[in-house]
């Protein structure tokens, strides 16, 4: 007999929880309930003290199951994800649980039907309340605090999104088992003593400490570290969002750190330029020895062999790829490996001649990791890019192409010096001092990477990409 067939209609059941957090005591209850075959529908979840429910709900006993009434069946996988999904703080959390378990009955599968409202609104939960705990790990920060007897207790303040700060009492203790601290917030507050650990009160934010001598060398070690090669804004303000900064103190040090980021990464790039020593080559000839024989970057010491770039020595366009491969490291030529041939494609169809070209690389050598026998390829740092940036340099000087194609953003920062977002500035030009035309798009190994619909889109970007240079290269008057 189907475990879940409804009763008759009849007023509404309310169910009041304890806790916002208490899973296990909604675990139990849904199960008297499917036990008793009380739908959904006719359920009111609401938390004590959380003002919510149903006015006309009954607050009555939960009605028994039939002598009749099967075990109900409830996976592993949807026990976990419940757990984390009953943490949010959104008001509907336990009745959308409950509905899902109910339908679980008839659908064993369920849960791999992504296309259902009910398991993408569990899904949404689930990630939001990792999301929050996540943050409550990675920005809580602990204030010493000097007590009567001389011993040093730390508090820390923070403000959960969602009700987490139960589910993350066991990652502090373990984290800081040694010391003594108390967590405060507005939900509730947790104090450990080295052996126990007690639940407190909700806290305000006067309660807890201001700072401590040792803030002041935390913050000279994150300026210190702070790498403006690797800033992006738009990427740190997702993973760490200004609502977090008035509890660290390290965050009142980041305007001023973005600030002078540029003035950074200038100097660093001068610093790698410094490297080099007397006179540029005079010949393309000459490029070629001094990479082959080019040990100021660890990637030149790796033992491969360095590959030169090819192609039209007068050419009006140069493409710039990041580094070679294996195949090219092998071969001692710039892209005749997969990537390349997905390029050399893609030129033909946009009707630019490969051997009209200056093909070359913003990094010379090739830089891998070995597994077993096989090389797999490695991204260049900032530092790396920059010490080559002598070289590229070097070829444009002498190639002096009107149009330069970098395909992806190492190949963008060896010509601009800095770091940019490919997908933002993509299918723009930017001139460049000599009057050249920096054009940028991915790189082909990037397509190689996706699958089915995401690489036929990005291909058909890619390829717009190369028709609008192709266009631009057609409208350029012959060179004199």
């Amino acid at each position: 007999m189907n475990a879940c067939r409804a009763l008759p209609p009849a007023e509404g059941l309310a169910v009041t929880l304890d806790g916002p957090d208490d899973f296990a005591a909604w675990r139990e209850t849904a199960r008297r309930l499917l036990l008793a075959r009380v739908p959904p529908p006719r359920v009111v979840w609401s938390v004590a003290g959380e003002g919510t429910g149903d006015l006309f709900a009954a607050s009555a006993p939960l009605p028994d199951a039939p002598a009749d009434a099967a075990a109900p069946r409830v996976s592993r996988r949807f026990l976990d994800l419940a757990g984390k999904a009953a943490l949010h703080s959104c008001p509907d959390r336990f009745a959308l649980l409950y509905r899902l378990l109910w339908r679980l009955q008839d659908r064993p599968g369920l849960l791999d039907d992504a296309a259902d409202r009910d398991v993408r609104r569990m899904d949404e939960l689930v990630r939001t309340v990792r999301r929050d705990m996540h943050k409550m790990r990675a920005f809580l920060r602990f204030r010493a605090v000097q007590q009567e007897d001389g011993t040093e207790h730390y508090v820390a303040w923070f403000e959960p999104q969602h009700h987490i700060l139960r589910a993350n009492a066991a990652f502090f203790v373990n984290r800081f088992t040694s010391l003594r601290w108390s967590i405060l917030t507005p939900q509730g507050s947790l104090h450990w003593d080295g052996e126990t650990l007690r639940e407190g009160p909700p806290a305000r934010r006067e309660q807890a400490a201001s700072g401590d001598p040792a803030e002041s060398l935390w913050k000279e070690y994150y300026a210190a570290i702070f790498n403006p090669a690797r800033l992006k804004i738009g990427a740190m303000l997702k993973e760490m969002p200004r609502r977090y900064w008035k509890n660290m103190p390290e965050a009142e040090l980041i305007p001023s750190l973005i600030a002078g980021a540029q003035a950074r990464e200038s100097a660093m790039v001068e610093r790698g330029a410094a490297l080099f020593d007397g006179p540029r080559p005079s010949s393309l000839a000459e490029v070629a020895q001094g990479i082959a024989a080019c040990r100021r970057c660890p990637i030149g010491c790796n033992g491969t062999q360095a590959v030169a770039g090819e192609g039209d020595a007068r050419a009006a366009l140069m493409i710039v790829g990041e580094q070679p491969g294996d195949t090219e490291e092998q071969g001692g030529r710039p892209f005749i490996g997969p990537a390349g041939q997905v390029l050399r494609s893609h030129l033909d169809a946009a009707g630019i001649d490969p051997a009209r070209v200056w093909l070359t690389n913003a990094v010379k050598h090739f830089k891998f990791e070995p597994r077993g026998k096989h090389r797999f390829h490695q991204n260049p740092t900032a530092r790396e890019i920059d010490i080559c940036r002598w070289w590229i340099e070097s070829e444009r000087l002498l190639v002096r192409p009107r149009l330069i194609l970098a395909l992806g953003a190492s190949a963008a920062r060896s010509l601009l010096g800095r770091t940019v977002s490919v997908q933002r500035v993509r299918g723009e030009a930017i001139m460049l001092e000599d009057e050249a035309e920096l054009w940028i798009t991915t790189h082909p190994s990037y397509l190689l990477r996706l699958k089915d619909d995401a690489r036929e889109l990005e291909e058909q970007r890619f390829a717009a990409d190369l028709g609008r240079l192709a266009a631009r290269l057609r409208d350029l008057a012959p060179r004199a």
